[in-house]
């Protein structure tokens, strides 16, 4: 087992080529703050450039996946150069999970909220515990989703659900994103990283060039629209952000 090291994150390399990223802030149920935000993007990125890396396990810490952005830490942006600079950061780390060469199953447990619930989405295998939860809360805090959701929530759950998931803000469990596609597999909560393991390993088995050029293949037929919905996620984010009452509001929540 080797060892990588990270202010945010515990990554681990197996021997069968499983490379596990965790986000590390259990006491904060993982919650987003600027350093872990950046170091996601970094650890994918060294994972994909690592060639005894054949395929990643995207998980939290601790009683959650991660519960969004952190509001004890959140500091209001003075600048519009600031608050992009943070949400170019945060759409940094989907392009590195959504568009790096490895294949990465998910597991995602206890809560999954707003960035959190992005990042579940934006893995290519996302496996469940039968006690997660998640739901998107960005609307009720005058802000707006980033990873790419816009685009690739809709193609999974249709325009209507993803309607009332952006919008509303509702609370779904495990079954519930079974049901309509988001979650891929249910595991129990004892059984999610064993399950995750013996996907992840059963895809860095496979041939390396093939298993690349199809995750590669099946993000570029949708590529346009990923990209789009990137720089449209961001202009609106940053507009979010620059707004006093979504500092209120963050800090209430």
């Amino acid at each position: 087992m080797t060892e990588f090291h990270y202010d945010t994150i515990r990554s681990t390399l197996s021997d069968d080529g499983v490379r596990t990223i965790a986000l590390n802030r259990p006491h904060a149920m993982n919650a987003m703050n600027r350093r872990l935000i950046e170091e996601v993007a970094v650890a994918f990125d060294d994972a994909n450039r690592d060639p005894a890396t054949r395929s990643i396990i995207f998980t939290g810490e601790g009683r959650a996946f991660c519960a969004g952005d952190d509001r004890h830490e959140h500091v209001h942006p003075e600048t519009e150069q600031a608050a992009r600079e943070l949400v170019v950061a945060i759409q940094r780390a989907t392009v590195a999970i959504v568009w790096g060469a490895k294949p990465v199953v998910g597991a995602i447990n206890g809560w999954a909220v707003g960035g959190g619930f992005e990042w579940a989405i934006n893995c290519d295998f996302p496996i469940w515990a039968e006690s997660a939860k998640a739901f998107f809360p960005e609307v009720s805090l005058n802000l707006f989703v980033t990873g790419a959701v816009t685009s690739i929530l809709p193609s999974i759950v249709g325009p209507l659900k993803a309607r009332e998931m952006l919008l509303l803000g509702e609370r779904y469990s495990a079954t519930e994103l079974k049901e309509i596609g988001v979650a891929w597999r249910v595991a129990t909560d004892d059984a999610l990283m064993a399950e995750a393991h013996a996907v992840a390993a059963k895809l860095a088995q496979l041939p390396t060039l093939s298993t690349r050029a199809m995750k590669r293949v099946l993000n570029q037929v949708n590529q346009t629209s990923l990209n789009q919905a990137l720089a449209l996620e961001t202009e609106a984010t940053v507009a979010g952000f620059l707004d006093p009452k979504t500092t209120e509001l963050l800090k209430d929540f």
